[in-house]
């Protein structure tokens, strides 16, 4: 798999990140670690979790991921540029999240030993905290940096005029910057292309989006009515936060439009929607997921597609309307 620069640094990254949010949870240590081989066998050597993983866990669960990946990679992790993220609440404790010097300082720590490494390559906020004064923020994330716990930092979930601010704070105070962002994007879900992108084209910061399969409504296998149990659309919360964003007539509608232009290209639907994410110049690399290893097959395959110019602008006119916005839940 090809590899490239995430943002304006010097680090490589391969084109698909692999995100691990299921490992815990939806799927147990044995097929995460299945998961985990078979991405690797792909090419894929950009890992992403967060302290809070698995998705729709509780505070019981926290940290299970991190436990989960940091065994796989015991041996190995050189061989790996592995993400992490803090900002969700790791107790019941109230300063046991959101970005407060203490709480990154903790979680750093913390994340780093469920993970059984020195330090992390990638350290990101995974939401904009309004309590905590961003200068603090950046000076925390600075230390970690200068400590050697992690080699850069960036963020997820920020609107471009919080990424911008950050930006212009971080070079005011003399600290690491954002190198990262991490939006959701998809073919379903096109806004952050008004604002956000161009901000990170201008000033070389690397996208890795997640999302790009729509939470697997871009799979085709959904179907209209209840969600089929044990999906991601059926994780408690986080599966209502999911049918919120994506179970709705329009974006049935809209998948079944796409049905008959993969098959024109010759290419599955999930191959297509993830060829059309890593299609924009913007994108270092999305974040794919699966809950079985036999899922990545063709996602992999999107990193040797090449989507042909009349093709991307089919796709593109398909799903206008999620770019303007009027469809955002």
């Amino acid at each position: 798999m090809d590899t490239t620069r995430l943002g304006r640094t010097g680090l490589q990254v391969s084109r698909l990140c692999l995100g691990t949010m299921t490992f815990g949870l939806q799927c147990d240590e044995a097929t995460s670690r299945a998961i985990l081989d078979a991405a690797s066998a792909g090419g894929i050597t950009f890992l992403d979790t967060a302290d809070v993983y698995p998705l729709g866990g509780t505070l019981e669960t926290v940290g299970r991921t991190e436990e989960i990946l940091g065994r796989w990679l015991r041996g190995r992790r050189h061989e790996f540029i592995v993400a992490t993220k803090c900002h969700g609440a790791t107790s019941s404790r109230r300063w046991d999240r959101g970005n407060s010097r203490k709480h990154v300082l903790d979680a750093i720590d913390a994340s780093l030993r469920r993970l059984g490494t020195d330090y992390v390559d990638l350290y990101q906020l995974h939401m904009f905290d309004p309590e905590t004064p961003l200068d603090e923020t950046l000076r925390a994330l600075d230390d970690v940096v200068r400590a050697g716990k992690a080699r850069y930092v960036g963020c997820s979930n920020f609107q471009a005029w919080q990424v911008a601010r950050a930006l212009g704070r971080s070079e005011v105070l003399g600290a690491a910057r954002f190198d990262s962002v991490q939006p959701r994007y998809n073919l379903l879900f096109r806004e952050l292309e008004r604002e956000l992108f161009p901000l990170c084209a201008l000033e070389g910061i690397g996208v890795i989006p997640y999302n790009p399969l729509a939470g697997g409504l871009l799979s085709g296998k959904h179907r209209a009515g209840p969600p089929a149990s044990g999906s991601r659309f059926t994780l408690g919360a986080a599966g209502q936060m999911y049918q919120d964003r994506y179970w709705h007539e329009r974006e049935f509608a809209t998948v079944e439009a796409l049905r008959p232009l993969a098959a024109e290209a010759g290419l599955e639907l999930v191959t297509l929607a993830v060829a059309w994410v890593l299609a924009n110049p913007v994108v270092t690399a999305p974040i794919v997921g699966a809950s079985r290893p036999e899922q990545l097959r063709p996602v992999l395959a999107a990193a040797e597609a090449r989507l042909a110019p009349d093709l991307k602008a089919r796709l593109d006119d398909a799903t206008a309307e999620y770019r303007r916005g009027d469809a955002v839940r």
